[in-house]
């Protein structure tokens, strides 16, 4: 897979950002969003650290999955893996109410199951070409995505600054009126304020979801050792601009008290970056946006059968999964896994009844939910791995990649993603709020965890692996052979695009 590929998919700007933000606008008001994306995109980036510097050092089949393995215990993959699997298949589904609730801007009449199906086939379409043609259509959405938030963050500063038709200067006019926060439904006071702010962490976990890409792809990405520390280091720090530029450009220009951003209730007419472009009255750009915003939940459904159909085999790989999810095409594509993954987008079609919106906003509520503790497991992993490091006198100067801020910044986040999770569900327990399909999908992924642990630990009878007997070796001689030196730039041009995406060799890649 081309090095370029990785970098995209190191970050995932999604149906989170474009759509699901309208939910954090309502509940959090603007600054709470703002505050709730920047505390989770703080978690994203010590996961990420910790997973580089495991990811760089042995860029080995199973990512993840087989680090949990090496450095916790059988019964930690085990449960991990599952779990994994879980938040992917889930994030499958959820991408593609999300692709009927676009479509539906356009067409209120036809029944969501003609687009599911549609973009289902397209997906399982891309998928059935195997990793090759995964990686280049990825590249070309992910393309798409990028141009789309970079156009409408300038958008954004022309429209608050009053460059749109209208002429009218916005500027700060929203934070002031309704206000910079919302009372979560209407309690009164710091509390209710409060509440809204903890309401949108779920939400904005969404959004984030999807980095652990990376280490799967580690064993796939060319001279890993140099591309997946890129990848990371670079990419993810544009990403974290998009997001939180993003979020601040959605707080000046939409309202957070606007009906149109009940994601339950509307169509792509929810997208807060819709709603902006409608409000300054330009005619023909929603429509753009919105065709930009389908693409994005197109890719991040490939991204789900993708992602669920190898972590699955990786399963079966470990021995933690049926031995006949491991059949192969005779291009290697795991088909077996991949139509069993498929399957699981059926979950889709309860928005024939329930309608796309609603249906979109429980599975997001499941992927988030899912994927913070997936980084709970991962910075767990980490802890480990750190504690191993030095049990065994390995100096972590040595390694391609390393952050000074470890092991803190594994604990910080490894407890940051526990306290969301639990209480991500929190407005079910509110006087006459008890919903069983919120308590059901926030705390479902929740029980699964320790449930998949203890199975696993009565079963096998495997202990933690100690600290001095965990693998470092195994796999290590042929990264270090397949390992070479890229060429230097050729010109101006080619520095810049060095600089952006290859730190230095005096940087070592720390950070």
């Amino acid at each position: 897979m081309r090095p370029d590929v990785s970098q995209y998919r190191a970050g995932t700007i999604g149906t989170g950002l474009f759509l699901g933000s309208a939910t954090a606008l309502h509940n959090g008001g603007p600054i709470g969003m703002l505050l709730g994306y920047i505390i989770v995109g703080s978690i994203c980036y010590c996961v990420m650290i910790s997973l580089g510097e495991m990811a760089a050092f042995l860029p080995i089949p199973g990512g993840h999955l087989t680090f949990a393995e090496r450095f916790v215990g059988a019964p930690w993959s085990f449960a991990m893996g599952w779990l994994y699997w879980y938040n992917w298949c889930v994030g499958l589904p959820t991408e593609l109410s999300a692709a009927s609730v676009v479509i539906s801007y356009w067409d209120k009449t036809t029944s969501p199951a003609v687009w599911i199906t549609m973009c289902l086939v397209v997906v399982i379409t891309i998928n059935v070409f195997g990793a090759g043609a995964y990686g280049e259509v990825e590249f070309i959405f992910a393309s798409i995505k990028v141009i789309t938030i970079c156009g409408l963050l300038i958008l954004g500063l022309v429209l608050d600054l009053g460059g749109g038709p209208t002429h009218d200067r916005i500027g700060f006019r929203y934070w002031k009126s309704p206000g910079p926060f919302v009372q979560y439904d209407n309690i009164e006071g710091t509390k209710g304020r409060f509440l809204g702010w903890v309401a949108v962490m779920v939400q904005a976990a969404f959004s984030f979801m999807g980095i652990e890409v990376v280490a799967i792809a580690g064993a796939e990405v060319k001279n890993p050792r140099r591309n997946i520390p890129k990848a990371i280091r670079r990419i993810y720090v544009r990403i974290l601009l998009f997001y939180f530029g993003g979020v601040t450009a959605i707080g000046l220009l939409v309202p957070s008290n606007d009906e149109r951003l009940n994601i339950a209730e509307g169509t792509a007419a929810a997208s807060p970056f819709v709603i902006a472009i409608a409000n300054a009255g330009i005619k023909v750009l929603p429509s753009i946006i919105s065709a930009a915003i389908l693409t994005s939940a197109w890719s991040a459904a490939n991204s789900g059968l993708y992602g669920s159909s190898r972590t699955l085999y990786s399963l079966a790989l470990n021995g933690n999964a049926p031995k006949f999810l491991m059949k192969l095409t005779r291009h290697g594509l795991p088909w077996v896994c991949v139509t069993i993954c498929a399957c699981c987008a059926f979950l889709a079609y309860m928005g024939t009844s329930s309608g796309s919106g609603r249906v979109f906003g429980w599975l997001s509520n499941m992927t988030a939910v899912a994927g913070l503790l997936n980084w709970f497991g991962i910075c767990v992993t980490y802890l480990r791995f750190h504690r191993g490091l030095k049990a065994q006198g390995i100096d972590r100067n040595t390694l391609p990649f390393k952050s000074s801020l470890q092991p803190f910044a594994a604990c910080y986040a490894a407890i940051a993603c526990f306290i969301i999770v639990l209480f991500s569900g929190w407005s079910v327990f509110l006087k006459d709020h008890w919903r069983v399909d919120t308590f059901v999908t926030n705390y479902l992924p929740l029980a699964i965890l320790p449930l998949l642990y203890v199975v696993a630990k009565l079963w096998t009878r495997a202990s933690l692996v100690p600290y001095a007997e965990m693998d470092f070796v195994t796999g290590l001689q042929k990264v270090l052979d397949e390992s070479v030196d890229e060429p230097p730039p050729r010109n101006w041009i080619e520095r810049v695009w060095s600089w952006l995406n290859y730190p230095s060799d005096s940087e070592h890649y720390q950070m």
